[in-house]
């Protein structure tokens, strides 16, 4: 099945992979080791990839030296090659939504090495970062994220941390935030946020799910809730398939969400796929599955318009 939509996709975690195994090429075109590899992602139309900085839970101290050796390896192995475009502007998502080349993103999930130090964050935005989410699944000094016991909210200097993003231009993130944190965010950011790998509650009851009080949240402040391919965030027991993330779609649109709706995998963040989804190339597949139940404008947008306006709207100019 040949894509005929593009795709602009909020997560993934080819970078952890690459980081971890460094004999990796995501430019082999046989390489099976990758959900999101460059072939695959040009199987699947995707004109737009977010690769998130995630460092694995063995280090236990983290540094900020990780996330240099992550942006070099993420600008060395993949944004430097010509079919790529690592995409920190207006302009430059311009250039990958009418050219041919591939456009990569870079992101941070989890800023426990940033320690409040502005040096550090503006280091990362001048690498190319521009979302961060704040925590992964535990707490660090700025926030707790959602499997944190005591289920807390942003410190001060964590706050300090959502206006320090907000006047860099870096964007928020609130998958993985505790619901007292994302709540803190909702009230301290002065721009709009994305949860970019987060699905409806009330569809599938997993911890790392939004509520429907912070799905409208995020439509009202017109954020943007990227479906993920998570199978246990799809469906109870993970045993999911596509018509299982078109319940995730159809919910969120109920309630209002057709503008911002989008997608973020998280290929490469799971051992386990949702059946039909088993990597970026099945994209076209999704297409399809949702060409059969909204027309083809609105497919458009959730496959990438809502994603590409956003970008438009909050990127920097330089």
């Amino acid at each position: 099945m040949r894509p005929c939509y593009p795709v602009i996709d909020g997560h993934c975690d080819v970078l952890y992979k690459m980081y971890e195994r460094s004999e990796i090429d995501f430019f082999d075109p046989h390489t099976a080791e990758l959900d999101a590899s460059y072939a695959r992602l040009r199987e699947g139309g995707v004109k737009l990839q977010f690769f998130a900085i995630f460092l694995p839970e063995r280090i236990r101290s983290p540094r900020f030296d990780h996330y240099l050796e992550y942006a070099a390896l993420f600008h060395e192995r993949i944004a430097s090659d010509p079919r790529m475009l690592c995409v920190k502007t207006r302009a430059d998502l311009e250039a990958v939504w009418s050219g041919s080349r591939v456009g990569a993103l870079l992101t941070l999930e989890g800023a426990d090495a940033l320690q409040d130090n502005p040096v550090y964050l503006r280091t990362l935005r001048e690498l190319g970062v521009r979302m961060i989410g704040v925590t992964w699944n535990y707490g660090n000094w700025a926030a707790d994220g959602v499997l944190e016991p005591r289920q807390g909210g942003f410190t001060r200097r964590g706050k300090k941390l959502i206006k320090d993003c907000n006047a860099m231009g870096i964007l928020l993130d609130a998958s993985h935030l505790s619901a007292r944190a994302f709540w803190d965010l909702a009230e301290t950011s002065d721009r709009p946020f994305a949860a970019t790998h987060s699905n409806a509650a009330a569809i599938c009851g997993h911890p790392r799910n939004l509520d429907d009080e912070q799905l409208r949240e995020l439509i009202r402040r017109d954020g943007r809730i990227g479906v993920t391919f998570v199978p246990w965030f799809v469906q109870d027991g993970g045993n999911a398939d596509i018509d299982g993330i078109l319940r995730h779609v159809e919910h969120i649109c109920a309630l209002g969400g057709e503008r911002q709706l989008v997608f973020g995998s998280d290929f490469d963040g799971i051992d386990r796929w949702v059946a039909g989804m088993e990597h970026a190339g099945c994209y076209a597949q999704l297409a399809d599955a949702l060409s059969k139940r909204y027309d083809d404008e609105l497919v458009r947008r959730m496959l990438a318009g809502n994603w590409y306006e956003y970008l438009y709207r909050y990127l920097p100019l330089t």
